[in-house]
Parts: structure tokens; C-alpha cells; sequence
């Protein structure tokens, strides 16, 4: 229980039973405490705020504004005081990936070279939100550009402690590359936040903390004041610890309007073999455990091969990320009026592993050596623009029609959190962790990772992910709804 006074809503119900402290409620809990008047935004913004003061050791921010925020939450309460209508995030608090721009704080994308710029506009993603009532306190944390999956961010750190860290052990990965989003999310130091996903990087920091993390079809959020990786991949996404509050975010970012969850019955989920294939013990016994609730509630699943997806997807995957990055960062650096050029931002970069990413790969325009001769990138992203990903996503479809499906289900990652360690930033351990997230990606399908419960020895967050063709949203968040009250994936929280 958090040592700060104030931090809970009232120390017994009226049932008797003791109540949550404020840093446990949900989005939607919170919501309502506040709407019905038990609780005000200041005390509930001060809760969290004591939590991240707390927690200093998890690497989860780089940066954190608490007077801002508390004059937003103090502004709040005196606009419901004079009879304002309540608004759907009104007075709650929540973190942004420090890749996505707010006004107010500088946005580093994780590297030294932009420590000190500050956007003059916030992201459309940002402002959907704020325009809700949210209060942003806080930048989190991420693998150096978003290109890692580790958190082992070597620039923005603690003091010897060096990488963003896992809720739930501090010796392990919070994941990436929406590393202090995860473990902010997980560790109940915001109830919910914003990152961006490229080939897993919501999802999979998302099943390592804990937390439910949504990729949207890309193109159903704006990326406009994102800072890019690869424009065909990128998306933002929302990480928070329930479905019901990633609907919540989606709705009131796209205005669509969110679909009931579905009948047991009505569901044909994919099994694709070569998603379930070589996983860690741990892993693969709570997803088996998933899977079979989810048969005894009446879902359908359909165990499919298709023994070429991975070839397929390495044919596209690193090709569109390595070659899309230069052009598309470099129009961001100018147009953001950053006051760093291209060549400014890589001789800054800090991290060993992103900067051996930039300078054997994205500058020199090299895919990397077959039979000991370099691969030119340029002629393996028009192979993979013109041939390998349309063959990707007519694979998909083929598999979602001819086998009626409604999503894939599969381990989010095939291993728990690895030690926090230079080694978790090797490209191996990369490309093993987001295995089963980045062929969805490459599609440009939306994906969402719910968690399943911890490991029994070690005590660590298992996430199980559904997969939709592209545009189907609405539909797989429904179908995610009815996964979590069906498997009971709430994670407690271990102190």
C-alpha cells in the first residue's frame, strides 16, 4: 500500500471491505469516483503523482511536470464545482511515450540530440484526449528512436540504474519500444498511457508489464506529431490495465462507437501453429490454460499452419523499418522545426545497439551481408513494397476467409521478460521477442494483447494477443471484452 497520506478512497466500504488505494483504480473507476464526488482530481492526481516519486527506480519517465498537473486537476475541480458537465477523461491522469508530442514538455523520442526540443503544437492523438479532461503528467521512457524492444535506453536513466524496468521485477525488461509506458501502466504509477507500435512495440511492453496494449489498423489514429520510425507501420496505440478503458480511449480518440461484446458461440478464432511453436514453458502453459476456457465458453477455435509466415515476414519487415526511417525522420527533424539535422541526430545516439542500427544499416542504405556481400536496402524495399507484403496480407486474408475467422489468437511473445542487461538489446533477443507481434504489423492489421495471469515461479505477466484484418477494430475489441471476462486475466499487482 502506497506510504503517502490520502492516496485512498475510503479506508472501509460500506460492505466493510477495505477499498482500493487511489494508484489501483482503473481509467473507468476513476472516471466515476470523480463524476460522483468521492474523490477529487487533485487528490487523485497527488496519489499518482506520490506513486511515480516512489518509483524512481523503474526508469519509467523522462520527464514529469506535478505543478502543471495539479493546477490542470485544481482547474478541473473548480469547473465541476461551478456546476461544469462531467467530461469522459475530466481530472484524470495519464503518460505519453516521449516519441508523441505535448506542449509543455520536450520530446526526446528517447535520444540526446532532441533533450531540448520542445513541440509548439501537441500530437492530434494528445489532443483528442486533453480535449476529454485528461491531464498529462509525464513523458515515459523508450528504447532510444523505437528501435529496440529491450527499454535499454543508455541516455535517460536513474542513477545507476540504467534501462527501463519491468512492474513487476526490476531486474527484467519493461519491453519496448513503449518501454515506460508499459511499466508505468503496470506498476500503477498512471492508469493508463499512450505509445506507439511499429512491430510490437504496444503490445509487447504491454504482456511483459501486465497491461492491455490496442495497435489500431494503421491509419485509424493520426500520426501527425508522432515521432516516425516507418510510415507503413506506425501507429499510436493505448495501454491501460482493462479493455473496457482502451475503448474508452479508442472511442474518444476516433469517435467511433464501440460494439457489445459478442456470444461465446459466434467466435472463430485462428490457431496458427507456427505462432505457438518453440515458447517458454511458462508462457505456453498459461496460454494453453487461456485457450481451453475459452473452447469451454463456446469459442471456436481453428488450428491452422501456414509454415511460410515468418519467411515472408522477414522479407518485409526490417526492409520497410531501416529503409523508411531516414527519409521519413529527416522530414520530421525539418518540418517540427527541431534545430537538429539528420546527421546531428545519429552522432548524438547514445544507445550501442541503435547506434550500430544507424551506421551499419539506415546510413550506409545496407540490408546487411548474405554470402559475405552487402544486400542493397533500396532494391530489398521495392522487392518487398511490390511483392513480399502484398504476399503477406493476401495471406492473411486467405487464411481469415477461407477458415471464416473473426482474429488469430496467439502468445503476445514467446518468453517472459528477459534480464535487464546490455545483452536484452542484441538483435536475437530483439527479434525473438516480437516474433508473433510484427507479421500483423506488417499488414497493417490491428492487434490487441490482454494479460492471462503471472508466471508461477517467477511471478511475471503473461499476454495473449488477437489479431484482425485491417478495419475490422471495433469488432476485434469486442471480441477482446469478451477474452478477458472469460479467462479472468486481471493481474494483481505484486508490491
Amino acid at each position: 500500500m502506497d506510504q503517502h497520506e490520502g492516496n485512498t478512497v475510503e479506508q472501509v466500504s460500506e460492505s466493510g471491505m477495505p477499498q482500493k488505494a487511489l494508484w489501483e483504480l482503473t481509467l473507468t473507476e476513476a472516471s466515476a469516483r470523480i463524476r460522483e464526488g468521492k474523490v477529487s482530481s487533485r487528490k487523485l492526481v497527488e496519489a499518482f503523482l506520490a506513486r511515480i516519486a516512489d518509483y524512481p527506480q523503474l526508469n519509467a519517465f523522462i520527464s514529469v511536470d506535478p505543478a502543471a498537473a495539479l493546477d490542470q486537476a485544481d482547474a478541473y475541480d473548480r469547473y465541476l464545482g461551478e456546476g461544469g458537465v462531467p467530461l469522459p477523461l475530466g481530472g484524470l491522469p495519464i503518460a505519453v511515450k516521449d516519441s508523441i508530442h505535448v506542449i509543455g514538455f520536450a520530446n526526446t523520442a528517447g535520444t540526446p540530440a532532441l533533450a531540448n526540443y520542445y513541440p509548439t503544437r501537441n500530437a492530434d492523438i494528445v489532443d483528442a484526449l486533453l480535449k476529454a479532461g485528461a491531464i498529462v503528467v509525464g513523458k515515459t521512457n523508450m528504447h532510444e528512436l523505437a528501435f529496440g524492444t529491450s527499454g535499454y535506453n543508455t541516455a535517460f536513466h536513474s542513477p545507476g540504474v540504467v534501462g527501463v524496468r519491468n512492474a513487476f521485477d526490476p531486474t527484467r525488461i519493461a519491453g519496448g519500444s513503449s518501454s515506460g509506458s508499459g511499466s508505468a501502466v503496470g506498476a500503477r504509477l498512471v492508469p493508463a498511457a499512450l505509445g506507439t507500435d511499429t512491430g510490437g512495440s504496444v503490445r509487447q511492453p504491454s504482456a511483459l508489464n501486465g497491461c492491455v496494449g490496442f495497435r489500431p489498423t494503421v491509419g485509424r489514429y493520426s500520426t501527425e506529431g508522432v515521432t516516425p520510425v516507418s510510415p507503413t507501420r506506425d501507429t499510436p496505440g493505448p495501454m491501460a490495465r482493462s479493455v473496457e478503458d482502451v475503448i474508452t480511449l479508442d472511442t474518444i480518440i476516433t469517435g467511433a462507437q464501440p460494439i457489445a461484446a459478442p456470444a461465446a458461440s459466434s467466435i472463430r478464432l485462428g490457431v496458427l501453429k507456427e505462432f505457438w511453436a518453440d515458447l517458454s514453458e511458462p508462457v505456453q502453459a498459461l496460454a494453453l490454460a487461456a485457450l481451453s476456457k475459452l473452447e469451454q465458453s463456446g469459442v471456436q477455435l481453428v488450428r491452422l499452419s501456414d509454415p511460410e509466415i515468418f519467411a515472408l515476414n522477414s522479407a518485409v519487415s526490417m526492409p520497410l523499418a531501416l529503409h523508411e526511417c531516414r527519409p521519413a525522420l529527416t522530414d520530421y527533424l525539418s518540418v517540427n522545426e527541431t534545430g537538429v539535422s539528420f546527421d546531428g541526430l545519429v552522432a548524438a545516439i547514445s544507445s550501442p545497439d541503435v547506434r550500430s542500427i544507424f551506421e551499419q544499416h539506415i546510413v550506409p542504405g545496407q540490408l546487411g551481408n548474405v554470402n559475405g556481400q552487402p544486400v542493397d536496402l533500396e532494391g530489398a524495399y521495392t522487392a518487398a513494397i511490390k511483392h513480399s507484403r502484398p504476399t503477406l496480407i493476401g495471406r492473411f486474408d486467405t487464411l481469415f476467409k477461407a477458415h471464416q475467422l473473426d482474429a488469430l489468437i496467439h502468445p503476445t511473445t514467446p518468453d517472459l521478460a528477459i534480464k535487464s542487461e546490455p545483452d536484452a538489446a542484441r538483435f536475437d533477443a530483439f527479434a525473438r521477442m516480437i516474433r508473433n507481434a510484427d507479421p500483423a504489423s506488417n499488414a497493417g492489421m490491428p492487434g490487441i494483447s490482454l494479460p492471462i495471469g503471472l508466471s508461477e515461479k517467477e511471478g511475471l505477466p503473461v499476454g495473449i494477443e488477437i489479431d484482425g484484418l485491417p478495419g475490422t477494430d471495433a469488432r476485434l475489441l469486442s471480441i477482446a471484452l469478451l477474452i478477458e471476462s472469460t479467462v479472468e486475466p486481471v493481474t494483481p499487482y505484486r508490491e
